[in-house]
């Protein structure tokens, strides 16, 4: 490797490498891109990110037929180097040196990320059960070429969930805020300050949660969760709420930056005329001091324009990302036995 290369961000790398090196080997019509897991892949990294697991890559679909000999072809045209980073490179101490161009089909790279081609069919139980950060994997990155348009098309199928679990889990998003909204005054009415700050970073997170569902964008996991959120076109008027929620000293200051959260996010919620209008400013949680949004309100008024009726029958908990909180079981076949406790015994309707 060359001493220093200079720091080129993930997804320019690998178009050049898919342009300047495999483009001409591949010899059959053919899929590529950048997608997949990877800080690079939704455009994260930084020279930090270089320090393990880095250099150039890239995803080929062909036809089966085609696989065994495309991955012969490539391993042939493969450089030591491209543009001083190796092209061979480790991604832990469990795999070993070897490059990065994975060659195979369209539907066994997405039975690898989602545990189903969708292709086939999505349910609506199955939208519930694909987590957001394995749909980025589908969606995000960038498409270099693509003869058939057939990964164009399952990525624009994948882009967003269907409008009636959009809604529920819009619904279920706010649910989680009623459930805990008041408890910020209560703890540090107590002197439970550690508590207070830990229902008020929860809060934080399911407020910046639902501000993804109400621009229509996946939320990665918690790593660049906040990078994430300040793309979003809501960052710039709720992000100082956010910090200063997050940030005080005194429940008061809280309580100051959490109103103008509510208030932004129940606004913004208003405005995308998906349901009845709610009034979006606070009050009093019943006799207590405490001010919240009731957000159960616009919980309520989402679940009232649900037409599918599995959807309607379910326990409000919402889509794996919104009821799990483990990386080890946000894995598609996992969570399906999860999902089965859950779910009402009939099936779910299907979305073509």
């Amino acid at each position: 490797m060359t001493d220093n290369p200079r720091f080129i961000p993930g997804l320019d790398l690998s178009r050049r490498f898919y342009d300047e090196v495999l483009r001409d080997s591949i010899g059959t019509p053919h899929a590529a891109g950048r997608v997949g897991s990877g800080s690079d892949a939704i455009g994260f990294d930084t020279p930090r990110s270089t320090d393990h697991d880095w250099g150039p890559r890239c995803h080929v679909f062909v036809e089966a037929a085609d696989v065994d000999a495309v991955r012969r072809r490539i391993e042939a045209a493969l450089p030591e180097e491209f543009l001083g980073w190796p092209v061979r490179f480790a991604l832990d101490e469990e795999v070993p040196v070897q490059h990065h161009v994975e060659v195979q089909t369209i539907g066994r790279w997405l039975r690898g990320e989602l545990a189903i081609d969708p292709r086939d069919g999505l349910s609506t139980q199955r939208w519930l059960l694909l987590p957001q950060q394995q749909l980025l994997h589908v969606t995000a990155g960038e498409v270099f070429h693509d003869d058939t348009g057939e990964l164009a098309a399952v990525r624009a199928r994948l882009a967003w969930y269907p409008d009636d679990v959009w809604r529920y889990m819009l619904g279920c998003a706010w649910r989680r805020i009623g459930q805990e909204e008041a408890f910020v005054g209560r703890t540090s009415e107590v002197g439970d300050e550690i508590g207070s700050r830990i229902v008020i970073a929860r809060l934080a997170r399911d407020l910046v949660r639902l501000c993804f569902l109400l621009e229509r964008r996946y939320a990665p996991y918690s790593k660049w969760l906040g990078r994430a959120f300040a793309r979003l076109d809501a960052a710039a008027e709720l992000q100082p709420a956010l910090e200063r929620m997050l940030s005080a000293d005194t429940y008061e200051h809280r309580e100051l930056g959490l109103v103008a959260a509510y208030e932004t996010i129940g606004r913004r919620f208003n405005a995308l005329g998906v349901v009845r209008e709610v009034e979006p400013t606070v009050r009093p949680y019943y006799s207590r001091p405490f001010l919240v949004l009731i957000a159960d309100r616009f919980a309520d008024a989402c679940f009232a324009t649900l037409e599918d009726p599995w959807l309607r029958s379910l326990p409000p908990v919402g889509s794996v990302d919104q009821y799990l909180d483990s990386t080890d079981a946000l894995y598609p076949e996992r969570a399906r036995r999860t999902m089965e406790l859950l779910a009402p015994d009939q099936p779910p309707t299907p979305n073509p």
